[in-house]
């Protein structure tokens, strides 16, 4: 990546005006917090009363955001078992469900009949999901599953196409107490079956399909092949996409969500569950290998999405939100949890971000009045090489704010959502943090002044450091290090599914009480926080150690590159060899001259060694629908290596291209 110099300048001021009208502002005022610094100081170290600032912090939100317990909670935390294993809110009752759709569809509230999902299909009709219609389709959920004999405790995954329906499914599982598990529409049948069959799901909710770039991509077959494949499922539950008739079908497993869901009592008791008790079994995205269960709480999803969703993106009554994600990704429950804690319209689109025309996303923002959009870098950088005419025409003027997360960004494509997209004047709040917490370890305040890749700093409650090898704190010193934190939060996952040992295996394991999370992590002398990639990602060059993230962003600085992916290769002389591979701008000549400057460019940017060995140049990266590379498939298919399970890949004839490079 590049060095911060690159980031040198301030880009974007928020005005006082702005400042003062943000919920996070207005939280400062009601605790004498004086400043940006203060507000970190008092919510991840020290309250002021000699407390910790975590559990002051954590506390404190619960009324400040109206988040309501059936019953009060005894303490805020229990660190008995230490940070490993935290406590939070113990002796406490709650439910997702009740503080996201039920206490908004009574009589007297006013989001009763306000819009919770504004969904647009790809081939372009939108549904209107009120709340009222949410809680009613809900409690029908909740009924089909009780009639299925599912209890707390249970697992039901959720392996459908998005649709509003989804939804109502999610909060459906909370309300009985069963443990949701949404599984990508994009993974084919051997990432689907590993999901249903370590999760032990009895219950599977799918559909007949969905559209993409215009076809009709077939959902069910597909789930029926994992089911045989994984076991475990009793009842398949089908949402109608297509009504044509064409979806395999057993009578003896298979129902109609008209026949099954629809046609259910519209009123049910939602369960009160204790703070600890789970409510979500999400995986990670597959990128790495075999995917983590990862285990979330009530308390901790709750808590953690709305906090952000408040703060960081300081929610409106008035506000619609759309980010780009699936169901089956940490970023579609954290969108629709955080976002209707407060009553607030989620908008959620079905298919391809560049269907029928690469505008798609602005026409939608346009025609929507959309406030708050997000998108990972990586899909900004495939929009962009379509050209800039594509923004133009449409009236973006809603937008309050951007996000993005799943990458770093390089400064161009930053500065291209920030001008194109954002007009110049939109804060882009680049957050980073993991499924592993259903949140953020970094996230920009709207407050903060902004430059370009940067994740402004710590999110609030959350205490987080940069270390080195021997987990002393280089923090201070501007030094790059890994990115750790030093206290848990409400919302980190309970354990791994598989067991606490792989849980402490893989998070505890390298800094003792600190969570080490993996990334490279740097602040600049303005005390602006960037990443510079997976710190377990990184190629052993003649005993010399760089991220594929470094490569990637010395070579897209040059002009001439939209796009970069460095995987390390075996090589006789020095270990491991840089191949690099690249995407050109539109209209840029593939050529050994390119070759050879974009080589230099890396041996200008971070030293001879780390040039590489080949540069070759492709259409496409094969990527998940979320927009991360998956580096694994690319090394694969250069050494001619068995690539494993790749139904996680959003395009997987990328694949091809990748061994076809030029």
């Amino acid at each position: 990546m590049e060095s911060l110099e690159d980031f040198d300048d301030i880009v974007y001021e928020p005005s006082q005006e702005f400042v003062e009208s943000t919920n996070v502002w207005r939280f400062m005022q009601e605790h004498d917090i004086a400043d940006y610094d203060a507000l970190i100081e008092r919510t991840t170290v020290d309250s002021g009363d000699g407390e910790s600032g975590v559990e002051w912090f954590w506390d404190e939100i619960v009324d400040w955001m109206g988040v309501d317990f059936y019953e009060d909670y005894d303490s805020v935390r229990d660190n008995t078992d230490g940070p490993q294993f935290s406590k939070w809110y113990p002796g406490g009752k709650l439910n997702i469900a009740h503080n996201t759709v039920d206490r908004h569809a009574t009589v007297d509230s006013p989001n009763r009949n306000k819009v919770a999902c504004l969904w647009e299909g790809e081939p372009g009709e939108v549904r209107e999901l009120t709340y009222h219609e949410l809680y009613r389709q809900s409690n029908q959920v909740a009924n089909a599953l009780r009639e299925r004999g599912i209890e707390k405790g249970d697992t039901v995954g959720l392996y459908m196409p998005m649709v509003p329906e989804v939804i109502s499914i999610l909060y459906g599982c909370f309300k009985v107490g069963a443990i949701a598990v949404p599984i990508f529409s994009g993974f084919g049948v051997d990432a689907t079956a590993t999901r249903i069959e370590d999760a032990e799901c009895r219950v599977l909710f799918t559909g007949d399909g969905f559209y993409r770039r215009g076809s009709k991509v077939r959902l069910k077959g597909q789930a029926d092949e994992a089911i045989d494949e994984a076991g475990h499922v009793e009842h398949t539950i089908v949402y109608n996409r297509f009504d044509d008739g064409e979806a395999p079908w057993d009578d003896a497993q298979d129902e109609w969500w008209d026949d099954a869901v629809a046609t259910q009592d519209d009123e049910f008791d939602t369960v009160a569950l204790d703070s600890a008790d789970e409510s979500m079994l999400l995986y990670s995205s597959g990128t790495t290998g075999m995917p983590k269960g990862i285990v979330h709480t009530h308390a901790g999803a709750q808590l953690m999405t709305a906090k952000e969703i408040h703060f960081g993106f300081d929610q409106k009554p008035s506000d619609r939100f759309f980010w780009v994600s699936d169901i089956g990704w940490m970023m579609g429950p954290w969108t629709l949890i955080g976002n209707h804690t407060f009553g607030g319209t989620i908008v959620m689109y079905e298919g391809a971000p560049d269907y029928p025309n690469p505008d798609r996303f602005w026409s939608m923002i346009d025609r929507h009045k959309v406030s708050t959009f997000g998108i990972s870098p990586t899909a900004i950088r495939a929009i962009r090489k379509k050209g800039d005419h594509w923004v133009e025409g449409h009236d973006l003027s809603s937008l309050r704010l951007l996000g993005s997360t799943g990458e770093p960004w390089d400064p161009e494509s930053w500065m291209w959502f920030f001008n194109e997209v954002g007009g110049g004047d939109t804060p882009i709040i680049n957050i980073s943090g993991g499924t592993e917490i259903c949140g953020c370890f970094l996230m920009p305040m709207p407050i903060q002044p902004l430059k370009p890749c940067t994740l402004g700093g710590p999110g609030l409650g959350m205490a987080i450091d940069i270390v080195n090898e021997q987990g002393e704190s280089i923090a201070a010193n501007h030094e790059r290090g890994y990115l750790v934190a030093t206290d848990s939060c409400p919302s980190v996952t309970k354990s791994l599914w598989d067991g606490d040992e792989h849980y402490l295996e893989e998070y505890w394991s390298k800094f003792g009480d600190m969570w080490n999370h993996g990334d490279w992590a740097q602040i600049d002398d303005d005390g602006l926080w960037f990443l510079h990639g997976r710190s377990d990602d990184v190629l052993n060059v003649a005993g010399r150690k760089v991220g594929p993230a470094e490569v990637e962003g010395a070579l897209i600085e040059h002009n001439a590159v939209n796009q970069a992916a460095a995987v390390g290769v075996d090589d006789d002389t020095t270990g491991t060899a840089v191949v690099a591979y690249v995407i050109v701008e539109e209209g840029v000549e593939e050529s050994d001259n390119l070759r050879a400057e974009l080589t230099n460019q890396v041996g200008e940017e971070l030293g001879k060694p780390f040039r590489p060995r080949e540069i070759l140049f492709v259409n496409e990266f094969p990527k998940t629908l979320s927009g991360k590379i998956i580096r694994r498939a690319i090394a694969s298919a250069y050494d001619g290596d068995d690539m494993g399970d790749l139904s996680s890949i959003e395009n997987p004839d990328a694949v091809d291209a990748i061994k076809n490079a030029r």
